[in-house]
């Protein structure tokens, strides 16, 4: 299994590639490959035929984008950071951002 900084849930920045500079929360990873699904980003048009009990038409779905494409945005400033980890006191090992220092993990 592969190791990944970015989890579901997490707000992340687009930092390279047609949608650079757009934010969005993390709805899928794919850590084989990877890649992650981000909400609101890289989304493509399908053209698609009429089913039984589905509607044809264009849908837009997201598609997925690289790890290194993304980078986490820090609670405390809201610009894109690099992920730490460190040991709290009770434990806990937890995700911070080394911009601000401030906890990821809740």
């Amino acid at each position: 299994m592969i190791k990944l900084k970015i989890k579901k849930g997490d707000r992340v920045v687009v930092i390279s590639g047609r949608d650079k500079g757009r934010t969005g929360e993390v709805l899928r990873v794919f850590p084989a490959e990877r890649r992650v699904i981000v909400q609101g980003v890289n989304i493509a048009r399908r053209h698609t035929r009429p089913r039984m009990g589905e509607p044809g038409g264009i849908l837009e779905k997201e598609l997925p984008l690289h790890i290194s494409n993304v980078a986490h945005l820090d609670p405390a400033s809201g610009k894109p950071t690099r992920v730490g980890y460190k040991i709290l006191e009770d434990g806990r090992k937890v995700r911070f951002a080394r911009r601000s220092g401030e906890v990821i993990d809740r």
